[in-house]
């Protein structure tokens, strides 16, 4: 079920759900619960970031990274997040 939890993902999801892992291995929802907080996997949590598919992500990229970089003359540069949880 590890191997399974970290490798794989099922046919029509992102990640694996307990309810989902359990009926796929055949254990219990709180057996699937209990080996994944033991082994600290949380399938829901990506481990990479994930790029903008934007057309105009690098330019607004260049554009931002420009105004930390080179601000103009007597110019403030303040940065708020959009996603308060991140």
């Amino acid at each position: 079920m590890i191997v399974r939890t970290l490798e794989t993902k099922p046919p029509d999801a992102t990640h694996w759900s307990s309810r989902r892992m359990a009926r796929a291995s055949g254990l219990s929802v709180s057996t699937v619960q209990w080996i994944w907080r033991t082994f600290s996997l949380q399938p829901r949590r990506l481990e990479t970031f994930k790029l903008s598919n934007n057309l105009d992500f690098v330019a607004k990229v260049r554009g931002v990274v420009g105004l930390y970089v080179a601000p103009p003359e007597r110019a403030i540069v303040l940065c708020i997040d959009e996603k308060p949880q991140i």
